[in-house]
């Protein structure tokens, strides 16, 4: 018993010792944040405490739209001579813009026009071939008699429809490449619709 006593009191005193020492986490981290030696490596890590606040910082990506060289870097000019007069005149730059849009405008529609007439013509010949085998299979004598025929017929409906999603597959991936090229010349999804 005494020795139970002993080593409760004990363990009381431990505790209260390590609590009497014991930092907050803030302090904790304020003092490694003083301690902390610079790094070896040669990158240099940004933080809150150490971002640059009077230079200018150097941004990744497009140039602001109204920026002749821009415009150039991105092969959007005409000439030069558009150029410096995009410069020099904002309502030039912004009226050219425009004209830009518009005519990718334009490219757009017509290959969406090209997209949804090759859709309809596929999903009309997907149509009138599955009439023509709930016709051909739902009498039998009929299927006995032009087996050959219809044979040949499937044929012919299958190479066709093949060919048919072929321009349309072609036509789809020749609108992504358009809108990827808008895209790189500066045009953003909202100028295009």
């Amino acid at each position: 018993m005494k020795n139970m006593k002993h080593l409760a009191i004990g363990t009381l005193l431990l505790l209260g010792i390590g609590a009497a020492t014991a930092q907050s986490l803030g302090d904790s981290a304020r003092a490694a944040r003083k301690h902390k030696a610079e790094p070896t490596t040669a990158s240099h890590h940004y933080d809150n405490d150490n971002l640059p606040t009077g230079e200018h910082l150097s941004v990744v990506g497009p140039p602001p739209p109204g920026d002749a060289g821009a415009r150039q870097a991105s092969g959007n000019t005409n000439s030069a001579q558009a150029a410096n007069q995009a410069a020099g005149d904002p309502a030039a730059a912004a009226a050219e813009r425009q004209k830009t849009a518009d005519e990718w405008k334009k490219k757009f529609d017509k290959q969406k026009e090209k997209i949804d007439s090759l859709n309809h013509e596929l999903n009309l010949e997907q149509r009138e071939y599955r009439l023509r085998a709930a016709a051909m299979y739902g009498d039998a004598g009929n299927r006995l008699r032009n087996a050959a025929q219809w044979d040949k017929e499937d044929t012919q409906y299958k190479s066709s429809v093949d060919g048919k999603q072929k321009a349309l597959d072609a036509a789809r991936q020749e609108l992504d490449e358009m809108q990827e090229q808008a895209r790189k010349a500066g045009i953003v999804e909202k100028d295009k619709d």
